[in-house]
């Protein structure tokens, strides 16, 4: 996992590199200072010879200088390198992300995927941090300031022996305990970022209906689950800090009675006051190394469960891709549903679509009508291949969908869904999505035709009006008729409407049907619709009861033939009276 995700460090190599380089410098320099000063004291200060005092105390003040410089070169790269890390595996995660299937982006939830390209990142991205800075300054300072110890005084540097099992075992129970802790955090994380997203997206509707209470209460408890959680956490890993400062007091403590013992006993034979300062701040150095492996440490832990979490994402395959030799253009939009099959889980005991075989020859227009819950978005989304039938098969143009290159297959199928989107960015920029490089007269050619031209000639910036996030400053009508001229710019071979046209009225509703008719008659138009004043002029007209084709055929022979199918006409025929 951790070989993975290093591959992300990619440009950032060097500073990687060069971080570990400074850091080792600078607690070589770092180590080097007491061994001076411990001369200072002794040949300097206790013999009262001022020139070597000043000699020594300019070296003192240059090695200062030197550590400063290595330290500060060290925290640059290190902040660099850490950074572009974090950039680089977003920009992994994300482009893998948009080569996932529908079923890929269900299995992770929109929520659980923000949460790990955010909080996860930053926590992966502070744990490298302190990884090539840290933790290589640690292991150097502890080894240079135990070898210069020993050197010092060998037989009061086995104190220092004594407080690694001591740490060892401590910092394995901390992080034993701590980490099933962190795991469960971030899972709640996603809950938090889920509840926070829908209550965003329904604002209108929580505010409508008066439910603001209910939402801070949701958001309350698991807000409250995260808080017992990291508090909990935090509590355990906490413990890190007194074990470190028993150990380094201890220590001192140690070395400081049995230093003074020694220099006593030896009236300063065996060891000088010099050499006793120099092991005390030799102590200090080895454990406070000690205490920045154990943040690092900590530090993994917490972020250990980021990492796996990330792994995830970056070595999620997507269940749909482009075969070897794929066909690269859609001959025509002629489409072939043979004995298909489909469930959105394979552990599923009743099927989403059985058994649907459909025959839909280039240009017609077929529309689909059924309850709700009788899998009509499911058949068309099989269509551009969002999801990949479970038996049998779906043809365009006599090929195979599975046989397509992705892009190829959907660039030639256009799909404007009840609950389109719209993104931040002018209605040009918008439109756009359906051809980048269409023209200015091309954009107000597919407003025509989706009716849309006639309200964005309103607005005072026309086609540069700045459309806010998700299209809230639009109408629902609105947002669906710029969704049809945006479908339009892909000058599709096949074109599916999914309920698209619900929130228009029904004048508009025929002038587009009547647009299509005239203006693309080689496009196959597949609408999905819930009155049948939409599909009743349709070529084809599909009747879906519970995931089957109950019946199929022309407005006139369905409502000879299908009791589903008369049922709807009658009782909004009725509808259309009581209402005149």
């Amino acid at each position: 996992m951790i070989k993975r995700l290093l591959r992300s460090v990619r440009e950032f190599k060097l500073p990687s590199l060069l971080t570990p380089l400074f850091v080792t410098l600078e607690a070589v320099m770092e180590v080097v200072i007491p061994y001076l000063m411990a001369d200072l004291i002794d040949s300097g200060i206790t013999a009262g010879n001022m020139n070597y005092i000043v000699k020594m105390g300019l070296a003192l003040l240059i090695s200062s200088f030197v550590s400063l410089f290595f330290g500060a070169v060290a925290g640059k790269y290190a902040a660099v390198a850490s950074s572009g890390f974090a950039r680089n595996l977003r920009h992994d995660m994300y482009c893998n992300i948009q080569n996932f299937s529908f079923s890929n982006i269900d299995k992770f939830s929109t929520a659980s995927i923000v949460t790990r390209l955010t909080t996860d990142v930053t926590n992966v991205q502070g744990a490298y941090q302190m990884s090539i800075r840290m933790a290589c300054r640690a292991p150097a300072m502890l080894i240079l300031s135990l070898v210069m110890a020993f050197r010092v005084n060998a037989q009061l540097s086995l104190i220092f022996l004594c407080c690694i099992p001591i740490l060892g075992v401590g910092l394995y129970i901390i992080i034993r305990k701590a980490h099933p802790i962190f795991e469960r955090v971030f899972k709640t994380y996603d809950r938090l970022n889920s509840v926070v997203q829908e209550n965003l997206r329904g604002i209108r509707v929580v505010k409508s209906f008066v439910r603001e209470e209910h939402e801070i209460g949701k958001f309350d408890k698991i807000s409250g689950d995260i808080y017992t959680d990291f508090s909990k956490a935090e509590k355990t890993v906490a413990y890190n800090m007194p074990l470190m400062q028993f150990c380094m007091y201890g220590a001192m403590l140690a070395i400081s009675w049995f230093g003074a013992r020694i220099i006593i006993s030896s009236g300063g034979t065996t060891m000088s006051a010099g050499q006793l300062t120099s092991m005390i701040t030799y102590v200090m150095q080895i454990l406070m190394s000690l205490m920045m492996l154990s943040m690092v440490f900590v530090m993994i832990v917490i972020s250990r469960a980021s990492m796996e979490r990330i792994d995830e994402i970056i070595c999620e395959k997507s269940d749909i891709i482009s075969p070897a030799n794929a066909v690269s253009e859609v001959k025509d939009g002629s489409v072939v549903f043979d004995h298909v099959g489909f469930s959105y889980s394979k552990s599923s005991d009743k099927p989403v679509l059985d058994d649907i075989c459909l025959n839909i020859r280039s240009g017609q227009t077929v529309g689909i009508i059924g309850g709700t819950g009788s899998s009509k978005s499911s058949l068309v989304s099989l269509i551009p291949r969002l999801y990949d039938v479970v038996s049998g098969s779906v043809s365009i143009g006599g090929v195979d969908v599975r046989g397509y290159d992705i892009e190829a297959l959907r660039g030639a199928v256009a799909m404007v869904l009840q609950k389109n989107e719209l993104f931040s960015g002018t209605i040009k920029d918008n439109l756009r999505w359906g051809n980048e490089n269409a023209s200015d007269e091309e954009i107000e050619r597919v407003c025509r035709l989706a009716q849309a031209d006639s309200f964005v000639q309103t607005f005072p910036d026309k086609y540069d009006t700045y459309i806010e996030q998700g299209g809230t400053n639009v109408s629902g009508g609105q947002k669906q008729r710029l969704c049809i001229a945006r479908a339009l710019l892909k000058k599709p071979k096949i074109l599916i409407l999914d309920d698209s046209t619900s929130a228009v009225d029904t004048r508009t509703d025929a002038l587009i049907r009547q647009a299509f008719f005239t203006e693309i008659p080689d496009t196959t138009k597949i609408i999905i619709a819930q009155r049948i004043s939409s599909v009743s002029d349709a070529d084809l007209i599909i009747v879906m009861d519970n995931g089957r084709v109950s019946a199929a055929g022309t407005h006139d022979e369905l409502i000879k033939s299908s009791d589903i199918y008369r049922e709807v006409y009658t009782s909004q025929m009725k509808g259309a009276n009581t209402d005149d």
